[in-house]
C-alpha cells in the first residue's frame, strides 16, 4: 500500500484571503440546495420539535420532506431535489446503530458512483430544547482556539491559545498549555489513595494494574475540562453508550437526565453544565455516538447540558479507527481549510475512493456488525481478495475500511462554519479555482461546455509533509492526498483525456494522490464540466 493512500486537507476558508477560493461551481445559481428530513408528526412536544424544523428551514431555505418511520422513506425524493446539504431533525427514541449505517448508505446512492452526494447531519437531543440550541448555536461561525482532550496525539497543542490533556498512553502523565505560552508543561497525576466505598472489582483492579494507589486521572481531566469551557473536546479510551472512562482511572463520566455526572467510588456529582457551544470529536471512543434509541444516552447528555454543537463518533465498537481519526487529521492539517463538517465528509470520500480502487464491491457489500468478526476475517471479504494474494496487513487494511465505511454519526448542521484556527507560518501554498466556458471547437471535442481551472500556488516554504499530515497518527491514517472541497458543485466532472496524474473528481470533491508538489511552484487542474 502506498503511503499517500490515505486522507487530506485543503478546502474552502473564510479565515484567510490566502486561501481564496472562487468560480467553479453551478452555472445557474450559487445556492446549494438544502433539505430538511423529518417525521410526519412528533408524539412529544410536536410545537417545540416543529420548531426545529422550521428554523433549518428558514436559515438555509432549506425544503422540508417528512418521512413517516425512517429517514430513508425519501430517498427517491431526494434523488429528484439534489440537495448539497440534509439535516435530519428526529427525537432520540428513534435514533440507533442501524439508522445511522443507513443514512451513510443512503447518502452515496443519489448516483452510480460510490460517493456521498450530500453532507448530512442529525438534528436531535435530549429534548427539543436542545435540539434548538443546536440549531441557535450554529447560526454564527465559530474558530476553534481551546481544546481539552484525553489522547496525547494532539500535544504539540499548536492549533490552540490554550490547550490541556491527560495522557492514554503514559497513564498517570498530563499537559497543559496556559494562554500566552507556546508549549505544554507536563506534570504527573495525583494519586487517589482513599478508596471508600469502591466495589470489590475495582479494588481488585486497581490492586492488580497500579498496586495499592491509582492515578486520579478523571479527576484531573474534569479539573481542566471544566476549567476551560474549552471549544473542542477530544476523546478515547473505552465508552459505551452510557459511559466514559478515562484511561486506566478508576471512576466513570456517566448520564442521568439528560446530564453528565461524575460516578467516583463513593462519590457522585453532576458535571458542571456549559453555557457555551462546543465541539465534541470522541474519535477514539466505542459506542459513544449511538443514542441507542433512548434520550438517555451520553450523546444526547453531551449535546443538552454541554452543549455539543456538532459531535462525531462511533455507533459500534471500534478498533480500526480510520473513520474517526482520519476526519480528526482532515480538521488539524492545514487548519482552517475546511469545516468540521467538510472534514468528516473528505475523510470518508478518500476511504470510498480507496474502497472503489480496490474492489467495487467492497463500496456496497454490507458489514455484518452482529457476528463476531473479532475472532475471524469474513469470508466474503477472503473471497473478494482471493485473486490478489494480498498480505495479512493489506487484508487488515480493507477490512479496517470496511469495518468503518458506515457507522460514523454526525450530530448537527452539516452547513455550520466551524474550524480550526490558523496556525502561523503554516499557510504555505494557497488555492484558487474559476469556471472557463469552452470555445464551441472544444465543446465540440470534449462533450462538455465549460471547465473548472484548479491552480495550487506552493510558497518558498512549502512543505509538503505538512500538507500531507506531517505523519500524524499513521497507524490509522497514512498520508493525504490534497484535496479539494469545490466551493460550488460541479455538473458532471471529468477529467480530461490524457490526464495521467492520479486523480479523483466527484460534483463535491477532488482528490490528488501522491502529490509531486515543490516549493515555489504553480500548479493547475483542470476539470470538464456541463
Amino acid at each position: 500500500m502506498k503511503k499517500s493512500l490515505i486522507a487530506a486537507s485543503v478546502a474552502f476558508c473564510s479565515l484567510s484571503a490566502a486561501f481564496l477560493m472562487v468560480g467553479c461551481g453551478s452555472s445557474k445559481t450559487e445556492y446549494e440546495p438544502y433539505a430538511v428530513l423529518a417525521p410526519v408528526s412528533f408524539a412529544e412536544d410536536s410545537a417545540g420539535w416543529e420548531g426545529v424544523v422550521s428554523g433549518l428551514q428558514r436559515m438555509h431555505e432549506a425544503r422540508v420532506m417528512r418521512f413517516k418511520s425512517t429517514p430513508m422513506e425519501m430517498e427517491a425524493q431526494l434523488k429528484e431535489f439534489n440537495p448539497r446539504y440534509v439535516a435530519v431533525v428526529d427525537v432520540p427514541e428513534n435514533i440507533g446503530r442501524d439508522y445511522v449505517i443507513e443514512l451513510n448508505r443512503m447518502s452515496r446512492r443519489m448516483d452510480d458512483d460510490p460517493y456521498a452526494d450530500f453532507l448530512w447531519g442529525i438534528v436531535t437531543g435530549y429534548d427539543a430544547a436542545a435540539a434548538q440550541r443546536m440549531v441557535d448555536n450554529s447560526v454564527e461561525p465559530m474558530v476553534i482556539r481551546s481544546g481539552v482532550g484525553s489522547i496525547k496525539e494532539l500535544e504539540s497543542a499548536k492549533w490552540f491559545d490554550k490547550y490541556a490533556f491527560v495522557d492514554d498512553h503514559a497513564v498517570g502523565m498530563c499537559g497543559e498549555k496556559k494562554p500566552g505560552e507556546d508549549s505544554l508543561t507536563y506534570k504527573e497525576i495525583a494519586y487517589r489513595t482513599d478508596m471508600a466505598g469502591a466495589n470489590e472489582y475495582i479494588r481488585e483492579f486497581v490492586e492488580k494494574r497500579f498496586g495499592k494507589d491509582v492515578p486520579d486521572v478523571l479527576r484531573q481531566f474534569l479539573e481542566y475540562y471544566e476549567g476551560y469551557e474549552p471549544d473542542l473536546v477530544v476523546t478515547a479510551s473505552h465508552a459505551t453508550e452510557e459511559n466514559l472512562e478515562m484511561p486506566g482511572s478508576v471512576g466513570n463520566i456517566r448520564c442521568r437526565d439528560g446530564r453528565l455526572y461524575v460516578d467516583y467510588p463513593g462519590e457522585q456529582r453532576f458535571v458542571k453544565d456549559r453555557d457555551s457551544r462546543m465541539v465534541y470529536l470522541p474519535i477514539g471512543n466505542c459506542l459513544i455516538g449511538n443514542m441507542n434509541n433512548t434520550r438517555g444516552s451520553m450523546a444526547a447528555a453531551w449535546m443538552n447540558s454541554q452543549q455539543a454543537t456538532a459531535f462525531a463518533g462511533y455507533v459500534v465498537t471500534t478498533w480500526y479507527g480510520r473513520n474517526g481519526w482520519g476526519g480528526l487529521k482532515y480538521l488539524i492539517t492545514n487548519p482552517g481549510r475546511y469545516s468540521v463538517p467538510e472534514a468528516f465528509y473528505m475523510n470518508q470520500q478518500d476511504m470510498m475512493a480507496q474502497m472503489a480502487a480496490w474492489k467495487d464491491t467492497l463500496t456496497t457489500a454490507p458489514f455484518d456488525y452482529d457476528a463476531n468478526y473479532f475472532e475471524t476475517l469474513p469470508s466474503e471479504l477472503v473471497r473478494m481478495a482471493a485473486p490478489d494474494t494480498l498480505s495479512e496487513d493489506e487484508l487488515f487494511f480493507w477490512f479496517g475500511f470496511w469495518h468503518d465505511r458506515d457507522v460514523l454519526a454526525y450530530y448537527g448542521d452539516p452547513k455550520w462554519n466551524v474550524r480550526m484556527q490558523e496556525v502561523p507560518g503554516e499557510t504555505d501554498f494557497t488555492v484558487t479555482s474559476r469556471m472557463q466556458r469552452l470555445s464551441a471547437a472544444e465543446a465540440s471535442a470534449t462533450g462538455a461546455s465549460r471547465k473548472c481551472v484548479i491552480t495550487v500556488e506552493t510558497s518558498p516554504d512549502f512543505s509538503l509533509c505538512r500538507m500531507q499530515g506531517d505523519g500524524f497518527k499513521e497507524e490509522h491514517v497514512l498520508d493525504l492526498p490534497f484535496s479539494y472541497f469545490f466551493p460550488h458543485r460541479l455538473d458532471n466532472p471529468r477529467l480530461p483525456e490524457g490526464e495521467t496524474r492520479e486523480i479523483v473528481v466527484d460534483e463535491n470533491f477532488l482528490l490528488l494522490y501522491d502529490p509531486a508538489f515543490e516549493p515555489g511552484q504553480t500548479y493547475t487542474i483542470e476539470v470538464f464540466c456541463d
